[in-house]
């Protein structure tokens, strides 16, 4: 039987990386991680996918590249490794149809908002600044497809609100965010993943 194989594109630290691996490992998500392409040579991503085993690739923007030759480029890298699926955990780039245009319904994307809500980025101290002002009582985050070039804003595969709490700190809320995002990444990816194909 075929086991699906996960490609993760990551910018930062990783932690959504870190819940798919372990996630992976024990089986709740039937999939393995193949490979952990970067954009930053520091990202302490490349770290937890070397000490999970985990092949890694370091694709960083040359200087006089444009977006799309960059999304060329970086198509290559992640199609050499025979994605199933590829996870955009905290990739802080926005792509191009030069890379979305080779995966077809294969990419899927993790954002800290709502669907409909806070696309782009800094979503999460965007809510807390509109709840301090008395705009919003919650926030959530929202798992989704990326069929195009659009912010934030292909098919749904599952969302989940996260409440906020005034009385508390931006870090407890962006916490709660945070464990959110595990959860229901994991929950997605196991809800594809385990699902039967065709292949």
């Amino acid at each position: 039987m075929h086991r699906p194989r996960i490609v993760v594109l990551v910018s930062g630290s990783g932690s959504n990386l870190q819940a798919v691996i372990d996630a992976c490992r024990v089986d709740t998500i039937a999939a393995d991680v193949v490979g952990v392409v970067c954009n930053r040579i520091d990202a302490y991503g490349l770290v937890r996918a070397d000490d999970a085993g985990i092949d890694t690739e370091l694709v960083v923007k040359h200087a006089d590249e444009d977006r799309r030759a960059y999304d060329a480029r970086l198509a290559g890298a992640v199609a050499s490794l025979e994605p199933d699926w590829i996870v955009l955990a905290g990739w802080m780039r926005l792509l191009t149809m030069d890379f979305l245009g080779h995966f077809p319904g294969k990419v899927v994307n993790l954002h800290p908002a709502l669907p409909g809500e806070l696309p782009g980025t800094r979503s999460i101290e965007r809510a807390w600044a509109e709840a301090q002002g008395g705009q919003r009582a919650e926030s959530g985050v929202m798992v989704h497809l990326v069929p195009d070039e659009g912010v934030d804003d292909g098919p749904v595969l599952g969302a989940r609100v996260v409440p906020i709490d005034v009385s508390g700190t931006l870090d407890m809320f962006a916490s709660a965010i945070h464990d959110t995002e595990h959860a229901l990444l994991v929950e997605v990816l196991a809800d594809l993943c385990n699902a039967p194909t065709d292949t």
